[in-house]
């Protein structure tokens, strides 16, 4: 597939306009797996993904016909959910309850699935996680979803958040200490 960004992106470039649709098509699944998992939300991710896509779209022309279009497309992926994110972190003070509302989840469960204390419990720790994520700075969430959920390396890490590999490996290691840190009481309580 890198040879067929590569021929869009020289499309685009020489006037093609439609060309980037193919680009969108091919790279907007991933993109938006990144965003969502970065903003938690499907509509500031829709949001994320737009916004990946228009500021691709504006400086297409800085891009380096050597480098890869879905690196460099992640990158203000990454960039685009760390500005919307913060924007949001200062615009709105939301608290997590303490006790998550297991009723508004009215699921048909099969004797199979697990009782309903072990669903009480997993919508407790999923409000404690996301809790936990809130602590983390931007770079420390960044770097932690893209190396424990998407897979990335660290030298992918510090290419989307402009860091060296080694800072970036300290952001995850960060981010991984405090995550500990907080959910730690909630599994001695267990």
């Amino acid at each position: 597939m890198h040879e067929d960004d590569q021929a869009a992106v020289a499309q685009v470039l020489a006037g093609d306009k439609n060309a980037y649709g193919g680009l969108v098509e091919r790279h907007s699944k991933v993109v938006f797996r990144l965003a969502f998992r970065m903003t938690g939300n499907e509509q500031d991710a829709e949001e994320v993904v737009q916004e990946t896509f228009l500021r691709g779209y504006r400086h297409l022309h800085k891009f380096e016909s050597r480098a890869n279009f879905g690196t460099w497309i992640y990158r203000i992926a990454v960039n685009c959910a760390l500005d919307l994110v913060g924007k949001r972190k200062n615009v709105y003070s939301y608290q997590i309850a303490d006790e998550p509302d297991v009723e508004s989840n009215e699921v048909q469960v099969a004797s199979s699935s697990p009782g309903p204390e072990r669903l009480a419990f997993s919508g407790q720790m999923a409000g404690r996680i996301e809790q936990a994520m809130s602590g983390l700075s931007a770079n420390e969430r960044a770097a932690f979803i893209m190396r424990h959920m998407e897979g990335q390396s660290m030298e992918a890490i510090g290419k989307a958040l402009g860091l060296r590999p080694d800072s970036a490996k300290q952001s995850v290691f960060r981010a991984v200490h405090k995550l500990r840190r907080a959910l730690e009481p909630a599994l001695r309580t267990r």
